[in-house]
């Protein structure tokens, strides 16, 4: 049985900080004896980054992995087992380099912990960048794994959220400011060669939010081609790509947080009004798997024959292609908005319980969110999990808003393609 994410935050509160208060004068009385008999490199040669639980991030920190690599740092990154996927997009770190946590069980979180303090050490990482934010569970590792340069965010004078004193580099972290820049911050703080309170006094311009485009395989791309094509016809449409557009619409949104699901009822009555205004085009419902039943509910209840549940058709190797054939998305805040920005695929990414100020796809995206006096309710500082069970945020969302900016993308991706 996998572990909920209520039980990991619990968890991570009710024995991550006595284990954080613990660790603190043993990671201190460590690094004393280690600057006794040798110094930390000047540089950062070997560079671990951890990011467990968001398969989004592994997108939005790949510019500042890019840096770092630019900077001549080999990468490393440890990601739960179940997110390792994410990774593959870019492939910016090398798939010997990506260590991985089994987080399905309580067993196997423990076991794959104490294999990772032990291969970190063989691998001889000198730094760590902790990605999230405020995580007991991810300090430890970041305090515990040997790396003599230890980067992440810290709470300073502010309260909540302590984890203890694992960090050599403490970096302030901004919530006015888009997570990309947060994260290119942590790399300033890696490489800088005097230390600063707080970290980073620089600034970070829009032009350093560069974000690589996935490599498409021709083949792959034509194999997902024909089964949309195959669809299509054992559904008794005429669907030709090029000819007609192809609109995703993905309704679904972990359970990380269920807040930013907008409801099913709204997403069939996007269906139906995007068939009306678009009668020719395709529309394909997407999802995972395990998302199938979610999809087809949807589905069922716009009826619209152009309306095709695509759940489980694409692995996730197959979402940059699929992309790619594709002409606009809709999606909750989820991680679809964020894997598509590889490609140039436009986006209409809606907003609820976050914000798209930190948030938001750095892709060819346009967000909507209602900007209620509540929103955003989640952050940082409460570990990411509201005591809302009514998100009015989403449901002041209308169809008729959602439609517009659909419109507006399918007649921006129409020029693009116009010789």
């Amino acid at each position: 049985m996998s572990i909920s994410v209520n039980t990991m935050r619990a968890i991570d509160h009710w024995v991550g900080v006595p284990l954080c208060a613990v660790a603190t004068p043993l990671v201190a009385l460590t690094d004393a004896i280690k600057n006794c008999f040798s110094r930390s490199p000047e540089k950062p040669r070997k560079l671990l980054f951890i990011e467990l639980s968001e398969m989004g991030s592994a997108i939005l920190v790949d510019p500042a992995m890019r840096n770092a690599q630019a900077r001549g740092a080999e990468l490393f990154f440890l990601i739960f087992k179940s997110n390792r996927a994410s990774l593959t997009l870019l492939n910016t770190v090398k798939p010997e380099n990506i260590f991985t946590i089994d987080s399905s069980s309580l067993g196997g979180l423990i076991k794959d912990t104490l294999r990772f303090l032990i291969v970190a050490r063989r691998h001889q990482i000198d730094t760590v960048i902790d990605l999230e934010l405020f995580s007991r569970f991810t300090a430890l590792l970041t305090g515990l794994c040997g790396a003599r340069r230890r980067v992440g965010y810290h709470i300073f004078h502010g309260e909540g959220l302590w984890r203890g004193a694992m960090l050599t580099r403490k970096v302030h972290y901004n919530p006015h400011i888009h997570i990309t820049k947060n994260f290119l911050s942590l790399i300033h703080a890696a490489f800088a060669n005097k230390l600063e309170v707080p970290f980073s006094k620089i600034h970070i311009s829009d032009a350093e939010v560069r974000l690589e485009q996935a490599i498409i395989n021709p083949d792959v791309q034509d194999q997902v081609r024909l089964r949309i094509e195959k669809l299509a016809q054992a559904a008794g449409i005429s669907f030709t790509q090029g000819k007609e557009q192809l609109i995703l619409v993905n309704p679904n949104a972990s359970d990380l947080l269920p807040q930013r699901r907008w409801s099913q009822q709204r997403f069939s009555e996007l269906i139906v009004a995007i068939h009306q205004r678009f009668p020719n085009d395709l529309i394909l419902i997407t999802g995972s798997p395990a998302e199938f039943d979610y999809v087809e509910k949807v589905r069922g209840v716009a009826n619209v024959k152009n309306a095709l549940n695509f759940a489980g058709q694409v692995s996730f190797a197959e979402l940059p292609p699929l992309y790619t054939l594709s002409d606009v998305m809709v999606t909750n805040d989820s991680g679809p908005g964020h894997f598509s920005a590889v490609t140039p695929l436009r986006t209409v990414v809606l907003f609820g319980p976050e914000t798209p100020a930190l948030y938001g796809s750095v892709g060819n995206s346009i967000a909507i969110t209602a900007n209620l006096a509540c929103s955003p309710c989640v952050s940082a500082a409460n570990h990411r999990k509201t005591p809302c069970h009514d998100n009015v945020c989403m449901q002041a969302i209308t169809v008729d808003q959602v439609l517009d900016k659909v419109t507006i993308q399918l007649e921006s991706a129409a020029r693009a393609k116009a010789p």
